[in-house]
């Protein structure tokens, strides 16, 4: 069985599968360095996503699929009779990893069905599991892909916010894939790439992606977005989305709420790719998501970490975008206009 379920369909690979465990790219590394690490525990796993070695919400809920099955294998080799009661430790802190990214909890929870139906060895049947999660996330991609592309016809200038590409799913990538497959069809002219601060995705990993597919790129200081809007280079913004509410509120990198506002202002139009497991149909509106915080020493020059100092940081990772605020959001399962509870019905 090889490394990866479809190695020759995509440069470059986040996750990869081994006998060893579970190759991580680590993407704090990007774009210096290309450093894979191998976890071959699920408590490994859920660390590089915490630590974000392994982020963007489809890619974090492969990781943690894989980190499932490393959990039944060292469990059943301790104890083959008590596997099952032992593995709930390690989807416990899997599921701490990233609470904001519902896709973790879907994966979990894919899993945690397929352990209620194994006998025997777990490894190759829940292997078998995680392995399809990451292939039918592939699949979806390049479905997404096809259909944002349909919409982006006759747009030359394209915004995107964060990393969406293949290191953040299963490969292509969600509003880059969209953007990969607009860009083979020919029109596109350009690709502008904000740099998402405060880690710096679109600056070290989108950039880096769309070097590698050899896609024209200009990235822009976050601060700059209004302005590159009113300049009229850029049709669409096109970003992803980490939790998406059944009413069409869509959770994403912080400071997707602020191009939204900026969009509506300007004219452009607002798309946000995702598959359909990022839909959170028990969260009724963006008001009930709970926005992940982390530490303000991600911010924060160590002077104002001393005794003394009367500085402090706000660091919410994402932000809510309203409804009303996006024109489209695209899935697997079909498209989504001017999203509302009754029109995301559909995706049902």
């Amino acid at each position: 069985m090889s490394d990866h379920p479809f190695s020759t369909a995509s440069s470059v690979q986040a996750l990869k599968w081994s006998d060893r465990g579970l190759d991580v790219l680590d993407q704090r590394a990007l774009p210096g360095e290309v450093l894979y690490q191998t976890f071959d525990t699920a408590a490994g796993v859920a660390e590089a996503i915490s630590s974000m070695r392994v982020r963007g919400a489809p890619a974090i809920g492969i990781a943690a699929a894989y980190g499932v099955v490393l959990g039944a294998k060292h469990g059943f080799a301790r104890g083959p009779a008590v596997w099952k009661q032992a593995i709930e430790d390690d989807i416990r802190r899997l599921a701490e990893s990233r609470p904001t990214a519902v896709n973790l909890f879907w994966a979990l929870a894919r899993m945690r069905e397929a352990i209620s139906r194994t006998e025997g060895d777990p490894v190759p049947q829940l292997l078998a599991v995680a392995r399809k999660i990451h292939e039918d996330d592939f699949a979806a991609n390049l479905a997404m892909g096809e259909l944002g592309a349909n919409l982006l016809a006759g747009a030359q200038g394209v915004l995107t916010h964060c990393n969406t590409g293949a290191l953040a799913t299963g490969g292509y990538g969600t509003a880059l894939g969209v953007i990969r497959s607009a860009w083979r069809r020919g029109g596109m002219e350009r690709v502008y790439a904000t740099e998402t601060r405060p880690w710096s995705q679109g600056a070290r990993l989108t950039v880096w992606e769309l070097n590698q597919d050899k896609i024209p790129a200009t990235l822009l200081a976050d601060s700059a977005a209004a302005w590159l809007m009113k300049s009229g280079a850029v049709q669409w913004a096109v970003v992803g989305a980490d939790r998406i509410a059944a009413n069409g509120d869509v959770a994403n990198k912080i400071g997707t709420y602020s191009l939204a506002v900026l969009a509506k202002h300007h004219g452009v139009k607002l798309m946000v790719v995702a598959p359909t497991s990022t839909v959170d149909w028990a969260t009724a509106s963006g008001a009930d998501i709970v926005v992940e915080e982390r530490d303000q020493r991600e911010l924060l020059h160590p002077c104002f970490l001393e005794a003394g100092s009367v500085v402090g940081a706000w660091n919410p990772v994402f932000d809510v975008t309203p409804a009303a605020l996006v024109d489209a959001i695209v899935t697997e399962a079909g498209v989504v206009l001017n999203p509302s509870a009754e029109a995301m019905a559909s995706l049902r």
